[in-house]
């Protein structure tokens, strides 16, 4: 039984698609990573832009928080895979193309920022509301208040926020794959599925679970490191 395994595993798992595999995990991991970069480089504006505009904040605006906080739901109950149908002209029109992996982060980035943007706002609303106070009796400014005391105060909690991010990107890219995304999600489809070969499957969803395992790991590693309550 084990002999006809490895001679099974040794079949379907050639030189060629090992390096097929490391190819589609390279696609995954710069899928992911730059995904989650344009996530938080415009939802964590939007985050902070949410929590700044809530009643009894430096921003304070009703009518502002509100539109925002409506932006952010909906953009979060937007399943994955419909958000990157309705997307199609737009990644065509920025990127030229609907197929690859750079194509494939365009959707990506979408459908995480809203996701960063909400996290951010609770991370933000975990700040100690004494430290908030002390900050305007010493006068600070907007923007000072935002960087030198809410930033860096919720920085553990962001760090765990862009960890979970890019975590579910993960997930999300194997569906990506299913459409053309290119990455671990296309070469266990293409090859596991439709031309059934299992242990390419069993392979590419291994590499993705221990690319999740590594990402919390290390991502909460980091946010201990900037926790100093």
């Amino acid at each position: 039984m084990w002999a006809n395994f490895i001679n099974d595993f040794n079949t379907q798992m050639t030189p060629e698609i090992w390096d097929l595999i490391l190819v589609s995990t390279w696609e995954t991991l710069y899928m992911t990573f730059a995904a989650t970069f344009f996530a938080i480089l415009f939802g964590l504006p939007l985050g902070i832009w949410a929590f700044l505009t809530k009643k009894g904040y430096a921003l304070n605006n009703a009518k502002i928080n509100r539109t925002l906080e409506v932006i952010i739901n909906i953009g979060r109950s937007i399943p994955f895979i419909i958000l990157l149908l309705i997307l199609l002209p737009v990644t065509k029109f920025l990127v030229g193309t609907t197929i690859g992996t750079t194509a494939a982060i365009i959707p990506l980035s979408v459908a995480a920022l809203p996701f960063v943007a909400r996290l951010t706002v609770n991370a933000l609303g975990d700040v100690p509301p004494g430290l908030t106070e002390t900050a305007r009796a010493m006068g600070t400014g907007t923007w000072q208040l935002v960087t030198k005391f809410y930033l860096p105060e919720a920085l553990p909690m962001l760090i765990k926020a862009f960890t979970l991010t890019f975590v579910t990107l993960i997930g999300y890219s194997a569906m990506a794959g299913a459409v053309g995304g290119g990455g671990l999600g296309n070469t266990a489809i293409t090859f596991g599925l439709y031309r059934n070969m299992p242990y390419v499957l069993w392979v590419a969803t291994i590499i993705i679970v221990f690319i999740v395992i590594l990402g919390e790991k290390y991502g909460n590693k980091l946010a201990d490191r900037f926790d100093h309550r």
